[in-house]
């Protein structure tokens, strides 16, 4: 494989094809509007010059990776050489559904097809193409340029060269792929939804504050960042649909999501992308100021 397009040029977008270009691959970046590719390629520089200053590329190879990123708004066009389509747009059963039929129209025949969904089916995705023997599941943790983890999920019809194929590529941009059966929520946010739920519900109930939540799960159970602040950083909407996915899947109340969850995402209250979610982002938003509920 050499040639990766990544199709969604968010957050999640612009860190993949970051990693994939750092790593030597030629990478065409696909959104619709030319303002969202223009913003994502101003992350990835920042984000190859925080690399720069911590010595983990020079000059040279931040500006090779840069040069091996193609911002483009045409999908047709930019498949029609790929080996490998890593699709990041919104987590949506129906708009992923749409690209995939188009991706499975234009890519080559040989082109896998992978989905960077955190708990969608991957065997409800294939089935919008005539390949799904290689559609496959690559879930990447946020922030990608740093997080080692790539889920690596298998549809029902996910063949073992497909999963073998991305299994080496994932080790080549050095992240480490373990493998999910193709179960909602997968396994990483199967464990970790319920908990940042959990965290919200005992906020909802007053057992405590916000900081106080997540300072006791940080010192008390030695998480790197509380519950309520990761929930803000995935973004409340993320949580909140995740959360039905599961709820929806496996049927069990224990994964219904808190109403304080859906209050939040209705007002528009969001996490660090709206700069209020738990906390309040706007001042200083690397020491945000917890909210009272």
């Amino acid at each position: 494989m050499k040639n990766i397009t990544v199709v969604g040029s968010g957050t999640m977008g612009s860190g993949i094809a970051h990693c994939f270009a750092q790593y030597g691959f030629n990478v065409n970046l696909v959104d619709l509007s030319q303002e969202a590719l223009k913003r994502a390629m101003v992350k990835i520089e920042a984000n190859l010059d925080r690399q720069l200053k911590k010595e983990i590329l020079s000059l040279e190879e931040k500006a090779a990776a840069l040069a091996r990123i193609r911002p483009m708004t045409v999908l047709e066009e930019a498949v029609q050489k790929a080996d490998l389509v890593v699709e990041a747009v919104s987590e949506n059963q129906a708009v992923k559904a749409k690209i995939f039929a188009q991706l499975d129209k234009h890519a080559p025949t040989e082109c896998i097809l992978a989905t960077n969904t955190s708990s969608l089916s991957i065997t409800t995705i294939a089935a919008f193409t005539k390949r799904p023997e290689k559609v496959i599941g690559m879930h990447f943790m946020n922030p990608v340029p740093v997080m080692r983890l790539v889920e690596i999920i298998k549809g029902y019809q996910t063949n073992e060269t497909t999963l073998s194929a991305i299994t080496a590529l994932t080790t080549q941009i050095e992240k480490v792929p373990l493998v999910a059966a193709d179960y909602p929520g997968f396994v990483a946010n199967r464990i970790l939804l319920p908990m940042i739920n959990e965290a919200i519900e005992a906020l909802f109930q007053g057992v405590a504050g916000v900081e106080a939540i997540d300072e006791m799960m940080k010192l008390g159970m030695g998480h790197p960042m509380g519950p309520l602040r990761l929930a803000d950083f995935i973004g409340l909407d993320v949580c909140l649909s995740v959360l039905e996915v599961l709820h929806q899947g496996f049927g069990k109340d224990k994964y219904a999501p808190c109403p304080l969850l859906r209050n939040l995402v209705t007002a528009g209250n969001l996490g660090v992308k709206t700069k209020c979610g738990f906390y309040d982002y706007s001042d200083n938003p690397k020491q945000p100021t917890p909210l009272k509920f």
